[in-house]
């Protein structure tokens, strides 16, 4: 208003200056100084706010070094707890180790006297090592030398096979001709047999008690001992006797290479017997065959053709109980054999 009034003074002119531009302009100068204020405000602001950021930043990665360290702090802290329980464990097992030698302090001496006693005995059993390597190498020196006289075994051996060998071929040769001799001799044999037989025949024709079986020559017990004894009857004796004959001229015409045997044999029937004399049947059968080997040794025969065997009723010629049966298994047989 002092501006209006002071325009209106000097230009002489009454002129109208509106109030409301001075506001304006003081408003205009407030904004101004507002708008700088702000955009200085806003620039320390921007500063600040970078700032910050960057420390925010910083700080995070702080954060994340610290978040990381305590990771491995806590996984070191396991370690160590598990390192402490360990330690403990072993603090425990020492404690325990303690408590043993403690309790075995008192038995040291006890056990020196072990260990001295042992420590003996190991003395004494290396003594003994030294003597058994001693009884070892002597006993390897025998073994060596029991394989060197193996070994001239085995030579000998081998050289008696070679020998053997040419043994073995000549006593095959002499078996083939034994065998030959000796069935050249049973045939010769049979053939006095036949001949003999054929001379008993003829000295005994007349008798039908006496007969041929196979190749054995059949005298009934009844034709030379009477029931139940061994003692040769009138009628056994003449019976004999012929034996006897053709016996003789059998060993006259057989020649001296041949072996021949005239076995006698005793039979009885199955009923048994039981007396002072003859306990069994085996007793009465043996010794009716010895009564007539011995009666024909007493006629000139030789003895070392002559054998007396008996079999009591065990070799029957027939089986049965009838009284023709029982006759015929009673009997006294001849068989000539080569020996």
């Amino acid at each position: 208003m002092a501006l209006s009034r002071s325009r209106r003074a000097g230009g002489g002119h009454d002129l109208f200056w509106p109030g409301y531009v001075d506001v304006l302009s003081t408003l205009l100068l407030v904004v101004t100084f507002l708008l700088s204020v702000f955009m200085v405000a806003q620039f320390y602001v921007s500063q600040e706010s970078s700032g910050k950021d960057t420390v925010l930043r910083r700080l995070q990665r702080q954060i994340a070094e610290l978040t990381s360290l305590l990771s491995l702090e806590k996984g070191q802290g396991k370690k160590t707890q598990d390192e402490l329980a360990a330690l403990q464990s072993i603090v425990a097992t020492l404690r325990a180790d303690n408590e043993r030698l403690t309790g075995l302090a008192g038995l040291s001496g006890e056990k020196d006297s072990r260990i001295a006693s042992l420590t003996k005995e190991l003395t004494d059993k290396n003594q003994l090592t030294n003597e058994a390597q001693a009884k070892v190498d002597l006993l390897n020196q025998q073994l060596l030398q029991l394989r060197r006289q193996m070994a001239a075994l085995q030579e000998a051996i081998n050289a008696y096979e070679v020998k053997d060998k040419d043994s073995q071929l000549r006593i095959a040769d002499l078996g083939n001709r034994l065998n030959t001799l000796l069935a050249k001799q049973v045939q010769e044999l049979q053939r006095y047999r036949s001949d003999f037989f054929g001379r008993l025949r003829e000295l005994l024709r007349d008798r039908k008690d006496i007969r041929v079986v196979g190749d054995r020559f059949v005298f009934e017990s009844e034709v030379l001992f009477p029931s139940g004894q061994a003692n040769l009857t009138e009628e056994g004796v003449a019976s004999i006797d012929q034996l006897a004959t053709a016996i003789l001229e059998l060993e006259s015409s057989i020649p001296a290479e041949i072996e021949w045997t005239l076995q006698v044999e005793g039979h009885t029937d199955v009923r048994p017997i039981n007396s002072a004399q003859f306990p069994s049947n085996w007793e009465l059968s043996s010794a009716r065959a010895t009564t007539v080997v011995k009666y024909l040794i007493s006629h000139g025969v030789s003895p070392r053709h002559l054998v007396a065997a008996g079999y009591g009723e065990f070799q029957p010629l027939e089986e049965g109980t009838t009284e023709d049966v029982l006759r015929r298994n009673r009997r006294i047989e001849l068989k000539l054999t080569n020996r």
